[in-house]
């Protein structure tokens, strides 16, 4: 199928915080709908079946609880209501911007997922009920081409958005299509937990999901593109990422992925939007990842020097690493549980300090949740305290074999190249309760390597 998605640069609000009327954030709102709607006839020019636009796209962000609520639509999360935006506007009040969601895949025979703010009434009677009477949520809504309103999904692992509220339960949302069946959704942050998005992909043994993000890239295991593409092929989904598009703020990166290749864009140099079509194929079946290479267990000798580790800081965690210095070798580094090897060989020695990290614990800045980790990276410079610092250009090209020993199944395997490009693995996969990863010769310099594991249990 052919779908769309649409890194977004929004036409911010200058003043947040302050408080507006309703016709002022619809005169606003309606400045990126004008944008969202030329790209929404681009894609179906080129022959999109789906557009995805980002999280936060419509109304910016920065907003506090108040200041947002002239931004809201009112949406009713019931299944049993079919309404069609675009062809029964009166039904609600206060439902402009969902009109004209619903009217660009109505005009245009698409299907459209977008982002934006809505508000729900409810009872003092209910517990989970706001002081103010109301729930805002960050929304999710996707359309069928005959712009009918098919699924509302309400984001559950806020990131510091104190305008918003967590919904009472988890949603699982998912829609069908005709051409590619079931997708779920979730949002941005979303993607790191267990609840909903885990969850979700398994109940429903989802193949398709679409995903609106507002992600800062944070070097070098949590760029945008990194971890989407790890996602697809953990989970053997394609996913439709949409990101905004803010450099100054760290915001870049969407694409359109399936479990073996992937359409991207990453870009801090530039501004304005870009459009993404691909044509992918529909999942049918498991993709199986090829374990006939498998690496055989490292012995470190007796006699053999093994290098000195180090700790650094990467991503605020506390790591241990060591050096992988020369033209080849075997490591291991161990931290609590977990232990990772490294076997590699390098094509060129080149004056890069490259270190292989272990990470078994709880991380607890900007969210907590509980990570084991094995990662090769290049560092900064050339002293040990470079390493875990954000890079984004390596000339080495190195074989390598990594593999650890984790004790969760949920395994997300990061390949970083240069530049912020992607690539994939020869192989990866379970041999003997360890996970491994590996690739002969990198198409350019190597980022990061690394198994990004995440223990589900232990949050």
């Amino acid at each position: 199928y052919v779908a769309a998605v649409y890194e977004h640069e929004s036409i911010l609000s200058p003043n947040p915080t302050a408080l507006v009327d309703r016709q002022s954030a619809l005169e606003l709102m309606g400045r990126n709908l004008d944008i969202y709607e030329q790209q929404v006839v681009a894609a179906a020019r080129q022959g999109a079946q789906i557009i995805v636009f980002p999280e936060d796209g419509i109304h910016g962000f920065n907003f506090t609880r108040s200041s947002i609520y002239p931004y809201l639509d009112f949406v009713l999360h019931s299944h049993s209501v079919k309404w069609n935006p675009c062809r029964e506007p009166y039904l609600f009040n206060d439902t402009e911007v969902l009109q004209r969601l619903s009217c660009m895949a109505l005009k245009n025979k698409i299907f459209l997922v977008a982002n934006l703010g809505t508000k729900q009434p409810c009872e003092h009677t209910d517990p989970h009920c706001p002081s103010d009477g109301r729930y805002q949520f960050n929304t999710n809504v996707a359309f069928n081409d005959d712009g009918m309103l098919v699924a509302t999904y309400r984001k559950h692992n806020l990131y510091f958005e104190y305008a918003f509220d967590t919904p009472p339960e988890p949603d699982y949302k998912l829609f069908d299509t005709p051409f590619a069946g079931k997708f779920g959704m979730f949002t941005c942050f979303d993607i790191l937990f267990f609840e909903p998005a885990v969850n979700l992909i398994r109940q429903y043994n989802l193949k398709q999901v679409v995903y609106p993000t507002a992600w800062m890239n944070q070097l070098p295991l949590l760029s945008a593109v990194e971890f989407q593409q790890a996602f697809a092929t953990a989970f053997n989904v394609n996913i439709l990422a949409a990101n905004i598009h803010h450099p100054t703020l760290g915001m870049t990166g969407s694409g359109i992925y399936t479990p073996v290749k992937s359409f991207i864009y990453h870009n801090m140099e530039s501004y304005g939007g870009k459009l993404i079509v691909a044509e992918i194929p529909v999942i049918t079946t498991d993709y199986k990842t090829n374990l006939e290479k498998t690496p055989g267990r490292v012995s470190a000798k007796g006699d053999e020097q093994l290098p000195p580790p180090f700790y650094a800081e990467m991503m605020y965690d506390n790591f241990t690493f060591v050096p992988v210095w020369g033209e080849k070798g075997e490591l291991q580094v161990c931290a609590n549980t977990l232990c990772c090897y490294l076997t590699y060989r390098r094509a060129v020695l080149t004056d890069e300090l490259y270190a292989l990290g272990v990470f078994d614990g709880l991380h607890t800045v900007h969210g907590t949740y509980y990570v084991q980790a094995c990662a090769l990276v290049k560092c900064g410079g050339l002293s040990f305290s470079t390493c875990g610092q954000e890079v984004t250009d390596a000339t080495a090209l190195i074989d390598f074999q990594l593999w650890g020993n984790m004790s969760t199944p949920y395994i997300f395997p990061l390949l970083l190249t240069s530049g912020i490009t992607l690539d994939f693995a020869d192989h990866m996969g379970w041999k003997n309760n360890q996970y491994f990863i590996s690739k002969n010769r990198t198409s350019s310099g190597l980022l990061t390597a690394a198994l990004y594991g995440r223990w589900y249990e232990k949050d």
